[in-house]
């Protein structure tokens, strides 16, 4: 099951309307569980405190392709413009702390180096080899400063969430932001904005 999210992107045209000019679902991004959570505040499986763009409902300006009524399939309504994505910092925390069931897990990439290669729930032998090494039965957020496990050829670190972990510029959604500063470029950075919803 789940819910899916739906949305679309509008230009302000020189009257001042809003008008529709893509389809969110022309993506084909399906229920964007994480991303939605990450970016509108929509979900609660991965337990961001701080949204980008939180629940903020639907813009009163909106185009007429924008339900108006809430109901089971349009509910969660939010936005951003263009000017709000383009000046995101995708590393900044979106929590205090870091998860307490997930953890990163650390590979090495094609040069060596250590990169994040996911963010599983925590292996209970990762719990294990981190309690014989910390001496006590901690969850992630609980291991001490610099903590980590290393287990079969990765690095186990505990993780603050960050936009860039769910929702990467260059991931599933860069065709959202490629096509939003495309209309950018013709219309302004504020006349440009993206409006979701889920159901």
């Amino acid at each position: 099951m789940g819910t899916f999210i739906d949305g679309l992107i509008e230009a302000r045209t020189a009257g001042g309307a809003w008008e529709i000019e893509v389809s969110l679902l022309d993506f084909d991004l399906g229920k964007a569980r994480d991303a939605g959570e990450c970016l509108f505040g929509h979900g609660g499986a991965v337990g961001v405190e701080r949204p980008l763009f939180d629940r903020r409902g639907r813009p009163v300006d909106s185009c007429d392709e924008v339900p108006k009524e809430y109901d089971e399939l349009n509910h969660g309504h939010s936005y951003a413009t263009w000017a709000e994505i383009a000046a995101l910092d995708w590393d900044a925390p979106l929590c205090d702390r870091p998860d307490g069931n997930r953890l990163g897990e650390w590979r090495p990439g094609p040069d060596g180096e250590l990169v994040l290669d996911r963010l599983p729930w925590a292996p209970i032998e990762v719990l294990d080899a981190s309690e014989e090494l910390f001496g006590e039965d901690l969850f992630p957020f609980e291991w001490p400063p610099g903590g980590e496990v290393h287990l079969n050829g990765a690095v186990y670190r505990p993780v603050v969430f960050t936009a860039r972990m769910f929702v990467p510029p260059d991931g599933d959604w860069a065709p959202v932001w490629a096509s939003m500063r495309a209309l950018a470029a013709e219309h302004g950075d504020e006349n440009v904005r993206l409006v979701v919803w889920f159901g």
